[in-house]
């Protein structure tokens, strides 16, 4: 398998937990990984982008861009900034809800996401989610990264058993976490399964 994939979003989202099980996923399959994040100021809200890359046919950490076969994005304005890196037959799992920086509470702008959303599905396969609704019956958005790693195996486009990632997430969570993050998988999976059509 070959499979260049994209995670992106801001501090705070989880998405180094979310490439980190990717990978590791993969890795348990038998295939060979590289994987690279570019961290900025993540842990006040900075964009955070991990590259992950599945397969022989991979010989550098990072994505060359047009080249991705998903972006998974946590924050919608991430998934414009990264869309160069999409493959023309790739997709984009977004999320719509935004996360406003910190400047917009200084000089707002009117930022809400909706017009990165439109965008993105002018421009290409696209699958929008709002974290907000989907979280709500986990109580916290936190288990978004979990449910968009569902959603990206659900929808076939991930190339990854869910057994795999079921097994690679129980070594990275916490126990008493781990029942809730399980149904919070189950439940983008049944997304992603619905969106395969798309």
């Amino acid at each position: 398998m070959n499979k260049d994939i994209m995670i992106c979003g801001v501090g705070g989202q989880g998405t180094v937990l979310a490439s980190k099980i990717i990978a590791s996923a993969a890795m348990a399959e038998g295939n060979p990984v590289h994987s690279a994040e570019t961290i900025g100021m993540a842990q006040r809200g900075g964009s955070v982008t991990s590259h992950v890359r599945i397969g022989q046919d991979a010989f550098s950490p990072l994505i060359p861009y047009g080249h991705a076969d998903l972006i998974l994005s946590f924050e919608p304005a991430e998934a414009v900034r990264n869309l160069k890196y999409l493959h023309p037959e790739g997709m984009v799992i977004v999320n719509t809800t935004a996360m406003k920086p910190v400047n917009e509470s200084l000089k707002p702008s009117g930022y809400e996401g909706e017009t990165m959303t439109a965008y993105l599905k002018e421009k290409c396969c696209c699958l929008p989610v709002n974290a907000e609704e989907v979280s709500a019956p986990f109580g916290s958005t936190k288990f978004f990264n979990i449910i968009m790693l569902g959603i990206a195996a659900g929808s076939g486009r991930l190339g990854i058993g869910a057994e795999t990632i079921a097994r690679e997430m129980e070594k990275r969570i916490p126990e008493r976490f781990l029942e809730a993050n399980r149904k919070a998988f189950e439940t983008g999976y049944r997304i992603g399964q619905e969106s395969q059509s798309i």
